[in-house]
């Protein structure tokens, strides 16, 4: 039977495949939300060269923090293309944080290999772009430029009023004086 067996094998089979994480190990997502990176391995031989047309297999926990692939089911199997890559994406994760043990398993002729990607659920909110922590947008500048506006307003309507009198002889009013804010500096009246 050792004979039989022996000769059923491939004699261009590769004896020994390599797995390695190359993308998105270690993401961190917010529960609930979609995978926008991919999850991508490279798998290659025992030489150090890559493996196309490798059944790569990733597997979602069933329990605890996990998702599901966009076929609805936990299991993805994907063939790694010429340069030995095969990638997974747009996995709807679930509401559970913790920590996400993706099994990934590639399986090329009768060489296998596997390896265990952690990915991560969090509930808090992500930091946006440009700065630390959740923007909270507030309308101090807005009151800063009312207040002006008021003050510049209130000096025109009170040269209105020094200016606008019923008599017929022209009152001279002085010009308002160009106020300066911040800096770089905002002149507001003739300079």
């Amino acid at each position: 039977m050792c004979c039989v067996l022996a000769g059923a094998l491939p004699l261009n089979a590769s004896v020994i495949i390599q797995l390695k994480v190359v993308e998105g190990e270690g993401t961190v997502y917010r529960t609930g939300s979609h995978a926008t990176r991919g999850l991508t391995v490279q798998v290659t031989d025992e030489a150090g060269k890559p493996v196309p047309n490798a059944a790569v297999s990733f597997r979602l926990p069933d329990s605890g923090p996990s998702g599901l692939f966009s076929t609805g089911l936990r299991t993805e199997v994907v063939n790694s293309d010429t340069s030995g890559r095969a990638s997974v994406w747009g996995m709807q994760w679930n509401k559970t944080p913790g920590l996400i043990e993706v099994r990934i398993t590639a399986v090329k002729d009768q060489a296998r290999a596997g390896i265990i990607s952690s990915q991560y659920l969090n509930d808090t909110p992500a930091p946006q772009a440009g700065g630390e922590g959740v923007f909270k947008p507030t309308h101090h500048g807005m009151t800063k430029w009312l207040v002006i506006g008021a003050v510049i307003g209130g000096a025109a309507a009170a040269g209105m009023a020094f200016g606008g009198s019923h008599s017929s002889t022209p009152v001279a009013v002085a010009p308002a004086a160009a106020t300066s804010i911040g800096i770089p500096s905002i002149t507001v009246g003739h300079p």
